[in-house]
């Protein structure tokens, strides 16, 4: 059964993973375009194609959404994205009906990955464009690959005592058939915590082996998030609902919670945390939305700590599951 992103109807998703150079990107596809939101909570983001999916904008649908490494320099893979999708002729049609322009929209968030291995590579819209040639709605990869290739999480205690991250999906039916789910690229400064138990899955690297709690780091003086710049946790909440745009921009916004419930501390200066939301439209259940909520809150909680515990050392930096060993 299907508990990543892809359970939604109408919804793809697809890699672009560059081990060598340590970074990548992830597009998630809906050909026939979903209503879309957006919510920037991080102090330090860096998007594209945002402005459009609030709610005063004219722009309704949105195309595909791009989630890249490679900071500033990553929103080039999105355009690789829109000329796929113009090929295909998936996008608005603008101008005379005899002589019309696709323009798909693509929207799209960077987190920091770079120096992980290289600074010097990063993706671009050749990798955007490789990215959307292997979407499928098959259960969609997770761990240290696509937007979370070059992810690292823990880092107050500076990044070489960091936690390997990575990206990562959970899905949520309910109980009137309609699927909410979510994929999260974890690249935050904060440590992980398990929400259902309160438990340390990764904190700054202690010499013994084990984890600092950040938030007690922070409180007594033995951190700073200015000591790590190489952060920001991105994702995309879908749902197969029917939903307006306000909808859409409401699931974007409460998904922030789950950050929060895996993520401690959430949203700092450092971080470009940023959340989409896609809704397909495909259930025509009417929509209880703050059933839908609940359930992009969990699903998003979910998500974050299956892209850490899916993730493999890179760079130097270990994941929990080989410090576990």
């Amino acid at each position: 059964m299907n508990q990543t992103i892809t359970a939604v109807t109408g919804l793809e998703a697809g890699h672009h993973t560059d081990l060598e150079h340590a970074t990548g990107c992830t597009v998630f596809l809906c050909r026939e375009g979903a209503v879309g939101g957006v919510d920037v909570r991080g102090g330090s983001p860096g998007t594209r194609e945002t402005d459009l999916l609030r709610p005063v904008h004219r722009v309704d649908q949105v195309h595909a959404v791009v989630l890249s490494g490679g900071s500033a320099f990553g929103l080039d893979a999105a355009s690789g994205v829109v000329a796929y999708l113009e090929s295909q002729g998936i996008g608005f049609k603008v101008g005379p009906e005899d002589n019309a322009v696709t323009v798909p929209i693509v929207s799209s968030a960077i987190l920091y990955d770079l120096g992980l291995i290289t600074s010097e590579v990063r993706p671009g819209p050749e990798e955007g464009r490789r990215a959307c040639l292997t979407a499928s709605t098959d259960p969609m990869t997770e761990g240290s690959v696509g937007a979370g290739t070059g992810a690292t999480v823990a880092k107050l205690g500076g990044p070489a005592r960091g936690v390997k991250g990575g990206i990562g999906s959970a899905a949520i039916t309910l109980s009137t058939g309609q699927t909410v789910a979510v994929a999260v690229a974890v690249n935050a400064v904060g440590g992980i915590f398990d929400y259902t138990n309160g438990q340390i899955l990764a904190g700054p690297r202690r010499a013994d082996g084990g984890f600092d709690d950040p938030v007690t780091m922070l409180l007594k003086g033995g951190a700073n998030a200015l000591t790590s710049p190489v952060n920001t946790t991105i994702g995309l909440v879908a749902t197969d609902a029917q939903l307006t745009r306000e909808d859409a921009n409401y699931l974007a916004r409460v998904s922030h919670d789950g950050l929060a419930l895996s993520i401690r501390p959430c949203h700092t200066v450092r971080d470009g945390d940023t959340m989409f939301a896609m809704a397909t439209g495909h259930n025509r259940t009417p929509a209880d939305l703050t059933s839908l909520g609940a359930a992009a809150v969990e699903a998003t909680a979910q998500a974050v700590l299956r892209g850490v515990r899916q993730a493999t050392g890179l760079g130097g930096i270990p994941s929990i599951r080989e410090l576990a060993t």
